[in-house]
């Protein structure tokens, strides 16, 4: 026996229900429902409106996840949710979506709880789609809500969207590039500095923190030494004291890891003192670098005294 179509409203109802609870207009009609039944089902309480053009079944409360959706749905052809609202979508901010941030490419007004953001610079690369809600991408985010967080926020928002796998260093320098002229340009790419690869290669690093120390009047330390049956990349044999260079890739492997604690263990019980120098940290601040290390010689140089 052939299945017989479902009733209009029924099929209205189950969209809506996929939609996390809602539905425009443009969706009633493809489903050949027509203005006149929606005033009709908003005057008997069957729908309720939600946004211009934008409804939910009745007693059916929307998740966040409506409330995000139906304002992308009111926000006009092209309409995506972004910045609080998107980095809450794609997991890099724990406050809530509310007030709900949408952006698109036609002028809109505020409406209600929906804070409305015109850009012409959108294209393909910058749209995403997560949970069924149109989203800019994560890189477009990143750089939406760049100037309206602390720092200190921006790059935990970055460390987020690394630990959840959807860092991606050429698409955010690809929307840094596209949009010069963003205010969230300058301080994404101060926020970025941590993420791109290094200038320098390890010895190249280990050379340029040696001419640092001597240009600050230190003693010249010997560079990979052999003691206790590791190599130490920069080393005070005098003082027993050594300065690690350290690197992301350093620890790219969980055996690396391992051995990295064993390492300072066997170093410790032969008696030498140690501290860790990023890469990225003598980049971005060398003098204050060199002036911690020059602190922790005169320290223990007191202590062998």
């Amino acid at each position: 026996m052939e299945e017989q179509p479902l009733p209009r409203w029924l099929r209205a109802t189950e969209f809506a229900a996929e939609q996390h609870g809602a539905i425009s207009v443009g969706q009633l009609a493809a489903l050949r429902i027509g203005r006149a039944s929606i005033e009709k089902a908003l005057g008997s309480g069957r729908l309720r409106r939600l946004h211009h053009g934008v409804y939910a079944f009745s007693p059916v409360d929307l998740s966040l996840h409506g409330q995000c959706l139906a304002a992308v749905l009111g926000g006009g052809p092209g309409a995506l949710l972004s910045h609080y609202s998107a980095a809450w979508l794609w997991g890099l901010l724990s406050t809530g979506p509310v007030p709900v941030h949408v952006t698109g490419p036609h002028p809109r007004k505020h409406r209600g709880e929906i804070v409305v953001h015109r850009s012409r610079t959108l294209i393909d690369e910058d749209r995403g789609f997560e949970e069924l809600i149109p989203v800019t991408s994560v890189a477009r985010t990143q750089l939406d809500l760049a100037p309206l967080v602390r720092f200190s926020q921006l790059r935990r928002a970055l460390k987020r969207s690394e630990e959840l796998k959807l860092f991606d260093l050429p698409a955010v320098l690809s929307v840094l590039d596209r949009n010069k002229g963003h205010r969230g340009n300058k301080p994404l790419r101060r926020a970025l500095a941590l993420y791109e690869p290094p200038r320098f290669t390890r010895s190249q690093t280990e050379d340029y923190f040696v001419a640092l120390v001597e240009s600050a009047g230190l003693p010249r330390p010997a560079t990979n030494w052999v003691e206790a049956g590791h190599e130490i990349d920069v080393y005070w044999p005098e003082l027993r004291f050594g300065v690690e260079i350290d690197t992301f890739a350093t620890h790219g492997t969980h055996q690396s890891f391992e051995d990295d604690r064993v390492r300072r263990e066997d170093l410790k019980l032969a008696g030498i003192e140690m501290t860790q120098v990023t890469d990225k940290r003598l980049e971005r601040e060398p003098d204050r670098v060199v002036d911690r290390v020059a602190r922790l010689l005169e320290q223990r140089r007191r202590h062998l005294a």
